[in-house]
């Protein structure tokens, strides 16, 4: 080699070594691309984690100028597409929008493919609900109390989206305090699970207020509390089943955004800040008010801490009333 090209060599490779390493996502397109997003809700259309979840996708789709897809893969508590979703390639065009199952999940399905924190990235937190304990008017309860001491002078039945849903765990943390019996009838989903309860062929249910709140209005159910430690909003009259009289009825059902483990952390950080974006947009405030949901803001580091901690809270409750899953 020439001695001006072998220095010339050697200056370029001494340079190349002393600069610093690029993280692989730099070399990596920029997200997203013209590719569709696909989030997929592991309830059926109509439930409150649907409800939630397409108030924030639409302005996260203009936001980001790209397509966004919701598809609605029910059954098994949201087990079935959150299982479809830990399965996918962590490029950050196969999101999750779960809710409270998703940690509750190990206690109801013990036999799950996919770990909801080991599995999963937390992208960013869209608010809390409150779930509200309803009956349907021809049951003659207006009170908690009354639902309570009907229960334990009866049979009762109780509907949910799904074993291992937050409307499962919720009813379950109200029978445990209220301490009566009643039988499980789970759905595919909260509308099938009102539906049942307005029908009167199921005695009550504590679901979402997103989801009972046309129902509430039109007289078609009467709602006795709600599940959170102060009265909601969207149901100011309401008590808290706390103030009825339930200590520890008190249930947090969060509703939010999630990734594949291995989603680049770049990506997840993208999304978390155009999430917050889109839920300090006037235009979604006014049509998260109506639906009861309260801010919870959190760092997806927050949120992936607060998901460990409670699957292991949700497991103690299991034991704790007894419930048995296969």
């Amino acid at each position: 080699m020439h001695l001006t090209h072998r220095r010339r060599f050697l200056t370029l490779a001494s340079a190349a070594l002393a600069a610093p390493a690029l993280p692989k996502f730099a070399f990596a397109q920029a997200w997203p691309k013209d590719k569709v997003i696909r989030a997929i809700v592991p309830f059926s259309a109509g439930s409150t984690v649907d409800i939630i979840g397409r108030i924030v996708l639409d302005p996260l789709s203009r936001q980001l100028g790209q397509t966004m897809v919701v598809e609605n893969r029910g059954g098994a508590g949201g087990s079935i597409g959150s299982a479809a979703v830990a399965k996918a390639d962590p490029d950050g065009y196969t999101l999750l929008i779960n809710a409270a199952a998703h940690s509750a999940a190990p206690a109801a399905y013990p036999q799950i493919t996919y770990d909801p924190a080991k599995d999963f990235s937390a992208v960013a937190m869209f608010g809390v609900v409150p779930n509200v304990l309803l009956v349907a008017p021809s049951k003659g309860i207006k009170t908690a109390k009354e639902l309570a001491e009907r229960a334990k002078s009866g049979e009762m039945t109780y509907s949910s989206a799904g074993v291992g849903s937050a409307t499962h765990w919720a009813a379950e943390r109200f029978r445990l305090s209220a301490g009566f019996k009643a039988t499980h009838v789970p759905f595919r989903g909260g509308p099938e699970a009102l539906t049942e309860v307005m029908t009167g062929r199921v005695d009550f249910c504590c679901i979402g207020i997103s989801s009972a709140m046309p129902f509430i209005t039109d007289n078609r159910l009467v709602p006795l509390g709600v599940s959170t430690t102060k009265r909601s909003a969207a149901l100011p009259n309401v008590p808290t089943t706390i103030e009825a009289g339930f200590p520890d009825s008190d249930y947090i059902f969060w509703n939010g955004l999630l990734a594949p483990a291995k989603t680049p952390r770049p990506i997840i950080n993208q999304l978390h800040a155009e999430v917050q974006k889109v839920l300090a947009l006037p235009e979604v405030q006014a049509k998260m008010a109506p639906q009861g949901i309260e801010a919870l803001p959190l760092s997806p580091e927050e949120f992936d801490a607060m998901i460990a901690k409670e699957i292991v809270q949700n497991i103690k409750l299991a034991q704790a009333a007894g419930l048995k899953f296969n």
